[in-house]
């Protein structure tokens, strides 16, 4: 999608507090690192604080980089390797991270309304549980890519979009309106008021290939270790499921999540 505007900006807090004890801090949400990531970072017109980019970094995306912070009067702070280790918190920074402003996150609602801003069905993924960044990037990334409208996820129990996540969804989080909920089963019942199917995806569900799609659709992708919650099982109007046919009989959360948003894709595609 492109940049989506809520009240507080595009994607960004504009009175969002950045202190200096962010900067050396890989830990914090607002650190954001690797250049697809930040190059994504600049496009999505969120308030940026400062760029910093390593000593002798000039090659490749580097350099496009630092001429897009330029345009936006972006301060930019050459800084050796170390400093960008310890901000990075020993993930792989490729020589550039970014301090910006808070995520801002919309609501269940506002993502009701890109599905019909845009005259489509909506197509949302709810995340129950997800506890490993780079799974929730690659989630999001996959969910962008795919054309949905927006993701859920908890305010509990579960991973914010931070830095890790950003990077793992080579930026696709900047692109992606997400919602993060103090009670899921509160939000399933908003998207059931709204005629949104809800499906769960479990190992025992009824294989996806033999279920409709071409509606209004949301998907639970449940946590790593636990799969989804009793609770929003339960509240869930179908349990489906991604076959397994060799030795090894589970998918990784977000490679299983590709597979049924795909097919979603292309069902709701179709002439």
């Amino acid at each position: 999608m492109s940049n989506y505007k809520n009240k507080s900006g595009y994607y960004g807090n504009k009175n969002g507090d950045i202190s200096g004890s962010t900067e050396d801090n890989g830990g914090n949400d607002n650190v954001f690192i690797g250049r697809n990531a930040v190059l994504e970072l600049l496009k999505s017109g969120r308030e940026i604080d400062k760029l910093y980019v390593q000593k002798g970094e000039r090659e490749g995306s580097i350099t496009l980089i630092v001429a897009r912070a330029a345009e936006s009067r972006i301060p930019v702070v050459e800084v050796d390797k170390h400093r960008l280790d310890k901000m990075s918190a020993g993930g792989v920074h490729q020589g550039v991270a970014a301090i910006a402003s808070e995520t801002a996150y919309v609501s269940v609602e506002d993502i009701l309304a890109i599905a019909a801003e845009r005259g489509e069905k909506p197509f949302i993924v709810i995340c129950d549980s997800i506890n490993d960044p780079h799974n929730l990037g690659a989630i999001i990334r996959t969910a962008e890519c795919a054309g949905v409208h927006g993701v859920i996820i908890p305010k509990r129990r579960a991973v914010s979009v931070n830095g890790a996540a950003a990077k793992a969804s080579a930026g696709a989080v900047f692109h992606m309106a997400v919602a993060r909920v103090s009670n899921l089963s509160s939000a399933m019942r908003t998207l059931r008021d709204n005629n949104v199917w809800i499906y769960a995806l479990e190992s025992d569900g009824t294989p996806y290939y033999k279920s409709d799609f071409d509606c209004a659709c949301a998907f639970v992708l449940g946590g790593e270790n636990s799969g989804v919650t009793r609770l929003v099982r339960d509240n869930s109007d179908f349990v489906i499921s991604v076959p397994m046919y060799g030795k090894i009989n589970s998918l990784n959360v977000s490679n299983a999540g590709a597979v049924v948003l795909f097919e979603a894709a292309r069902q709701r595609t179709q002439k």
